[in-house]
């Protein structure tokens, strides 16, 4: 399969930074999402991002303006299907990626592989509704995905050897890392971040250490580049529960069970740096823990 056109739903955090990677290694890339506004945000963000790395001496502005000159967007999810390699990065809901599947069917190639940036969510369960599970397997990048790079491959149960050697062709193609993960929850990556982010969260809850503490702890005292809460806030609270309680729903192990205070921090809406609260306070010039 020569992989030549990548068709990308969802233009957020991880969609954009995806459509940065892909046309900067020369695919042709179409980035959807139901919002315009959405779209041009990702655009100037992918602009930017691409600004920064030619101050760092990384990319010429040659490749900057060909790169930008290799993303189309839209809001009409037909004009994805036609790409011979489409990556889902939408929400984490099942329902919401369930239905871009299904809406995409009328419109796929042929011979087009279809993938999902799910960070915690069975391929194999989410190959079942599709006409082509043979050609769906989990593609997920790490966040941010123009600095990051590990890509995690994840094969459903009927997964092809074919679709994976694609897939990994285009891994190699982006000068990232590939990881062959089983299809289980979590994967690799949250199957050992989360609970350490969830233990950090009990560890507040129960009053062993304040945000501060915590993090300077991780941050000194085993040389992390961020601290677990500061890096909860980074990834979403939203995003930590949903797959905290991917985890704990899969394995049906209660050492999973998403802490009382996470969840609370997501019902008040105080979702990290995305909302400007989190276990840090965002609104003004420094961050400022929030307990």
């Amino acid at each position: 399969m020569n992989i030549q056109s990548i068709g990308i739903v969802g233009a957020g955090q991880m969609g954009n930074g995806i459509a940065h990677v892909c046309a900067l290694a020369g695919y042709d890339v179409t980035l959807h999402d139901i919002s315009r506004e959405a779209l041009d945000n990702a655009m100037q963000l992918i602009r930017r991002n691409l600004e920064r790395q030619i101050a760092r001496e990384r990319i010429t502005p040659d490749a900057r303006d060909a790169a930008l000159a290799r993303i189309r967007t839209t809001t009409n999810l037909a004009e994805v299907g036609p790409a011979d390699l489409i990556i889902e990065a939408a929400t984490e809901r099942e329902t919401v990626k369930d239905a871009i599947f299904e809406d995409l069917r009328p419109h796929l190639g042929t011979d087009t592989i279809l993938t999902s940036n799910t960070s915690s969510i069975s391929i194999t369960r989410l190959a079942s509704k599709t006409d082509r599970p043979e050609r769906f397997m989990g593609f997920h990048f790490m966040n941010p995905v123009p600095v990051m790079q590990l890509v995690e491959l994840i094969r459903g149960i009927a997964t092809s050897q074919e679709t994976y050697d694609a897939c990994l062709s285009v891994v190699k193609r982006l000068g990232k890392t590939a990881a062959s993960a089983e299809d289980f929850p979590g994967f690799i990556v949250n199957r050992i971040l989360m609970p350490m982010i969830n233990e950090a969260v009990y560890t507040l809850y129960e009053g062993v250490g304040s945000v501060t503490s915590i993090d300077e702890s991780m941050r000194l005292g085993a040389n992390h580049p961020m601290g677990p809460l500061e890096l909860a806030d980074f990834i979403g609270l939203d995003t930590c529960l949903a797959i905290m309680n991917v985890l704990h729903d899969g394995l049906a192990d209660t050492k999973y069970r998403p802490c009382p205070l996470l969840t609370k921090y997501v019902e008040a809406g105080w979702l990290g740096r995305k909302t400007q609260r989190g276990f840090y306070d965002y609104r003004g010039e420094t961050p400022v823990p929030t307990r």
